[in-house]
């Protein structure tokens, strides 16, 4: 990628995950006023908001972080292989969206029990999914941001070819040279 449309990608890959970080801290909010709240109406409101914030907000972003953040390593130098750091934060964002996807479905439950008339307040709550999908999100975040070394076998092998390619004197295709 040309350094404008990675920059472009990283925008949006930023913006898509900071927003998912925003929304799940909002859904957490939700949800312990959900669990502890003592009026029947706020209750509800809650679960019902719960539901709408994941499956309008939540859900759209993780799988655009997803997306764009796969796409944002292919096309720079980091590569989606060659770092530890960042297959451990692919690893751990596609299980929390697949979490996330799973839980989706328990969510619209709670949400309709609330809304049915019955008392919410001895419904469940979703509370260990929030702080665990918090704590894997801020530990990708961390991740993000220290890059901590450590390459793959398959960056030493992309290393040591660049390497030969250099001493070699081989240069990338000519069609690659002037980063179109």
């Amino acid at each position: 990628m040309s350094p404008s449309i990675r920059k472009v990608f990283l925008t949006t890959h930023v913006a898509t995950s900071v927003g998912w970080l925003g929304a799940v801290l909002a859904y957490l909010g939700l949800d312990i006023t959900a669990t502890n709240g003592q009026v029947i109406d706020t209750v509800r409101g809650a679960y019902s908001a719960m539901e709408v914030t994941v499956l309008y907000v939540i859900v759209p972003l993780a799988l655009a972080s997803v997306i764009i953040g796969i796409v944002n390593a292919l096309g720079t130098p980091w590569g989606l292989f060659r770092h530890y750091w960042v297959l451990v934060k692919l690893l751990l964002t596609v299980l929390a969206t697949t979490v996330l996807l799973v839980e989706t479905s328990t969510v619209s439950h709670l949400a309709q029990a609330a809304t049915s008339g019955a008392d919410p307040r001895g419904l469940p709550g979703t509370l260990p999914h929030s702080v665990g999908g918090l704590v894997v999100l801020l530990i990708v975040m961390v991740l993000s941001v220290f890059k901590p070394r450590g390459v793959t076998r398959y960056g030493w092998r992309k290393q040591d070819e660049q390497r030969r390619s250099k001493r070699d004197g081989v240069g990338p295709p000519p069609h690659t040279r002037s980063g179109r």
